[in-house]
């Protein structure tokens, strides 16, 4: 006898890619039934576990015939595929096996011929059947030609699964080639999660993907919460290592976790059972992630409907699951490494020093995606005489060596500054000679700028610009760009530099920032300098911190750049 819910017979039915639809090559294979037995009608029956579909059909009446489909109790050829032998009726009405189908009045069955179809494994997955709508006493040879049809029509069924295991194949390989070229460009853990999602949805068609990690303290913390509802999401942010759920079990064991079924699910991972009711899941399967000491998480899929994953499956998620493990690690790292470089790079942005006329505001924003770790500073020194050394630079590039590197130049200029105090070209001039014998690499803009006591009143501002976008200038209501501008840090040794002067009146401000305040993958520079004056002239009054808000605000709104930035305002008076 054969189950009609066996797994196997019902996955070799899926992978014949039929359904409830009229398939040109069954269809003939219905005519030639109807054509060679002279019989009304003629169906191609494929049995499911609780209904029979018709890819082929011929001579069948509406609405059937546009449907497709019948359930079981209209089925006669279920018997044939629960027996795996042919099932000849010559009166329903009055054969005790089908005596009271409803196939007999709703569809006008009375005389019955079917035979098995089977896969290649011999499975019954329906019948090729001839109907009568009255008794029929088949002959031999009636029933000899309908096995021999019945032959071929098997023949066509393993073809059609054979090309659909072909297709299957294709596509796995396509999937992993896919999964190793995307996940190998991934660095963040979203982009990793992103990326498996994205993957899998045409393939594998799950209701969720999850990927999970994990923790310290004997935690799992799931990566992909984003794809749940979000009171779940915050259930199932971070829970216990001992939790009873597919993704815990399987990162915890090392082991593939395979729930078929939702009665699995209650069976071997109950914690979740409630989750998978509430969302109307009914199947899982998880994968651990491989680490170089054991599990470092899971990968985990859930489907809305029974799944049963074959041997080929398995391996391609195995493989699949293989990948991701190095994408998390690798996540890992760069994380610990964009960390280890922003805190570096924060720790280098000291308080600003105290001076006893001149106000000043300070502000550094990272860039918006976590990858770019910049090498964007600001700096100011105070000296005894009321000077105030300013220092805006930016090394070129957003990675952590370019932080590593704003660190040695910042370091080095801050020492140059206070052993002697030289115009600020000649500082330069000696950073960039520094910097090339003590083997500091990495091109970056630099703005060195002294505010000096003026005798006449207000302060003297002397500057001297390598590459930097330059200062800015706000007095009485306007603003104004302070040109002058030398070769970058870095481009050779020696280069000529050149000092610049103005005097500040009571009341001015000076803005010191970084390209990334007035520049974006949309706005040219020039475009967002002129709005920045703009700006700071119709906020002349604005308290200074506020006013740094403001332009970080805005800079952060717009641009992908990290972004630092000084002011300075001089006493009214």
């Amino acid at each position: 006898m054969t189950e009609l819910s066996s797994e196997r017979r019902l996955d070799a039915l899926g992978r014949t890619g039929l359904d409830a639809a009229a398939d040109a090559m069954f269809d003939r294979f219905a005519e030639m039934v109807r054509t060679v037995l002279d019989v009304p009608v003629a169906l191609v029956s494929l049995v499911t576990s609780d209904r029979q579909i018709f890819p082929g059909a011929c001579g069948l009446g509406d609405p059937w015939a546009q449907e497709r489909e019948t359930p079981l109790s209209h089925s006669f050829c279920q018997h044939v595929v629960a027996s795996a032998s042919p099932l000849v009726v010559v009166d329903a009405r009055v054969d005790p096996r089908v005596a009271g189908n409803l196939a007999i009045d709703d569809l006008g069955v009375v005389g019955y011929a079917g035979m098995p179809l089977t896969d290649a494994d011999g499975l019954v997955l329906g019948s090729l059947c001839a109907i009568d709508t009255a008794p029929r006493n088949w002959t031999e040879r009636e029933l000899s030609l309908l096995d021999g049809l019945a032959a071929a029509c098997s023949d066509s069924l393993r073809l059609r699964i054979a090309s659909h295991l072909v297709a299957e194949s294709f596509a796995r390989s396509r999937l992993l080639l896919s999964a190793a070229s995307a996940l190998a460009a991934t660095t963040t853990l979203d982009d990793v999660v992103t990326t498996v999602h994205e993957l899998v949805t045409t393939m594998l068609d799950p209701a969720y993907v999850g990927i999970s990690e994990l923790a310290p303290g004997r935690e799992v913390a799931l990566a992909s919460t984003q794809f749940l509802p979000s009171h779940l999401a915050e259930r199932w942010t971070r829970y216990s290592e001992d939790a009873r759920t597919p993704s815990a079990l399987a990162a915890s064991l090392g082991e593939v976790v395979l729930l078929p079924d939702l009665s699995s699910v209650a069976a071997r991972t109950p914690d979740a059972l409630s989750t998978f009711e509430e969302l109307g899941w009914q199947a899982a399967a998880s994968w651990p992630l491989p680490g170089p000491r054991g599990p470092i998480g899971s990968l985990t899929f859930v489907w809305k409907k029974p799944f049963v994953r074959d041997a080929d499956q398995q391996a391609m998620l195995g493989a699949l699951a293989g990948y991701v493990a190095h994408a998390v690690t690798r996540a890992g790292v760069l994380d610990d490494r964009r960390t280890a470089a922003a805190t570096m790079q924060k720790a280098l942005l000291t308080p600003l020093p105290a001076h006893a006329d001149l106000r000043m505001a300070a502000r550094y924003a990272p860039a918006h995606h976590e990858n770019h770790v910049g090498g964007d500073w600001y700096d100011a020194i105070a000296f005894d005489g009321g000077r105030l050394a300013l220092v805006i630079g930016d090394v070129v590039g957003h990675s952590v060596e370019a932080a590593a590197t704003m660190s040695q130049y910042r370091s080095t200029l801050r020492t140059l500054i206070v052993d002697r105090q030289e115009s600020p070209s000649w500082v330069l001039r000696r950073l960039e000679r520094t910097g090339m014998a003590l083997g500091t690499s990495g091109l970056a803009t630099v703005l060195l700028a002294y505010l000096d006591p003026a005798p006449a009143g207000g302060y003297t501002l002397t500057w001297s610009n390598a590459g930097h976008p330059p200062p800015t200038l706000v007095s009485a209501g306007s603003a104004e760009l302070l040109p002058g501008t030398d070769p970058l840090i870095g481009l050779a040794r020696d280069l000529a530099r050149r000092d610049h002067s103005v005097t500040l009146p009571p009341g001015s401000r000076l803005v010191l920032h970084t390209d990334g305040l007035v520049e974006s993958r949309t706005m040219p520079v020039d475009v967002g300098l002129e709005r920045l004056g703009e700006l700071l002239a119709s906020h002349a009054d604005t308290d200074l911190g506020e006013l740094a808000d403001l332009l970080i605000d805005t800079a952060v709104a717009q641009g992908h750049d990290d972004v630092a930035l000084l002011l300075v305002a001089t006493p009214h008076t």
